[in-house]
């Protein structure tokens, strides 16, 4: 065998060792002989992404585990086993597959009561999320941290990657009077930081309980570093809701999950490339995607579609508008992507102005999602970019700083 191929096969080797380095936490946990664990009665807080990276699922691995009870199991938007479609309620029932009971966080209550707490001396959160404020996981591990504060039991979360790694921070933090179940903490719209890191930042700076702290345990993933995405990781990616079937769906949540508030434009939801698409009948897509071009936003590409939604906005009909591509996750602003649509779409449409279109019954949505009324406000008067991107990231490299005490890796 000559040199070259040698040093190829090595390469190639070291590629695919390099990709499958990452352990999650819940293999961390297994690993230590679930010794955090031992003894106690869990309770369980997880969806289908909750898995090994051969797919097992932590309600087994943990049902399994010798000498952990599992008494408990808790289910967020989509239920503990992904059976629960996009903003429907879930209700509470028993597991078919272990017995366990489970406790619904979507419906009646986004908190466990302390009814469904009893008998449990740990709470255990393992969801995969996608780095994005206004995804709701989050927010249902602040008010089991909440609960767990009152009942005086302990919190673990079993670690996991952010998507969109641990170095982008984008957004305004949320301000007084816009606290809801989409933006729940003083954080940026993109945060930077994994559940783990999140949760420690939470606990330590009183944002939770500003007068107790949760007895918190991080499990921490292995082989994970700042600076990778998803797609380096060698996991295995499992949607975490409906929407988000693929490792890029992600990133394109924060470039067009704002805009898709209002219900105005289709952002692919309803067809087969969710929140990757802006399309509408009164828009021209050649025209469209040589104004957003135009523009050259780092990291961003768009090209012309035509395509007939399944259901949701503009359902049966026939819509174009542009495909997104995120061309360089690094040097994007993701979520500003939004309000440069908005832009283009004034300027090529007037009579079809975001703002004075679109059904204003929605608007409190947006706001609660921006974390301020302030870009609407201002970007509804001229609908220039330029009038609030600095409102919108004044407080990103403030939170980078302030957040970095609290990396885990």
């Amino acid at each position: 065998m000559n040199k070259f191929l040698i040093t190829l096969l090595t390469i190639m080797a070291a590629a695919v060792l390099a990709v499958a380095q990452t352990k999650p936490g819940i293999e961390t946990l297994r690993d230590n002989g679930f010794k955090q664990l031992q003894g106690k009665r869990v309770g369980l807080i997880t969806n289908p992404t909750g898995v090994d990276r051969n797919l097992k699922s932590t309600i087994d691995i943990l049902h399994e585990a010798p000498g952990v009870e599992l008494v408990a199991l808790y289910g967020p938007e989509h239920g503990v086993r992904g059976d629960a479609h996009a903003g429907d309620k879930v209700d509470s029932n028993t597991d078919p597959a272990t017995g366990v009971k489970v406790f619904s966080l979507y419906g009646a209550t986004q908190k466990p009561t302390k009814e469904m707490l009893n008998g449990v001396d740990v709470l255990v959160y393992d969801i995969q999320d996608i780095g994005c404020r206004s995804f709701t996981y989050i927010s249902t591990m602040g008010k089991a941290m909440e609960a767990c504060i009152e009942n005086d039991i302990e919190f673990m979360v079993l670690d996991r990657p952010n998507p969109l790694g641990g170095n982008k921070v984008e957004g305004c933090i949320v301000e007084d009077g816009f606290t809801s179940f989409v933006s729940q903490f003083p954080i940026p719209y993109v945060y930077g930081l994994t559940p783990g890191e999140l949760a420690v930042m939470l606990n330590e700076e009183g944002i939770i309980n500003p007068e107790k702290k949760v007895k918190l345990t991080v499990i921490p993933m292995s082989g994970w570093t700042r600076d990778m995405k998803y797609g380096d990781t060698g996991m295995p990616w499992v949607l975490p809701s409906p929407h988000i079937p693929q490792i890029e769906s992600s990133y394109y949540y924060p470039v067009t999950g704002i805009l898709g508030e209002l219900g105005f434009v289709s952002i692919g939801v309803g067809y087969t490339l969710p929140f990757q698409l802006v399309c509408a009948e009164w828009i021209n897509a050649e025209d469209f995607c040589n104004e957003l071009n135009r523009l050259n936003l780092p990291g961003m590409a768009f090209r012309p579609i035509h395509i007939k939604p399944f259901y949701s906005v503009g359902q049966g009909k026939e819509f174009q508008g542009v495909q997104i591509y995120v061309t360089d996750l690094e040097s994007a602003n993701l979520s500003l992507t939004n309000f440069y649509i908005i832009q283009a779409l004034a300027k090529l449409y007037p009579d079809h102005k975001t703002f004075e279109c679109a059904d204003k019954g929605r608007f409190n949505m947006f706001d609660k999602v921006c974390g301020t009324d302030k870009i609407r406000t201002k970007l509804s008067q001229n609908y220039q970019v330029s009038d609030i991107s600095d409102y919108w990231n004044k407080d990103a490299e403030s939170f980078k700083t302030r957040s970095a005490k609290y990396y885990l890796y």
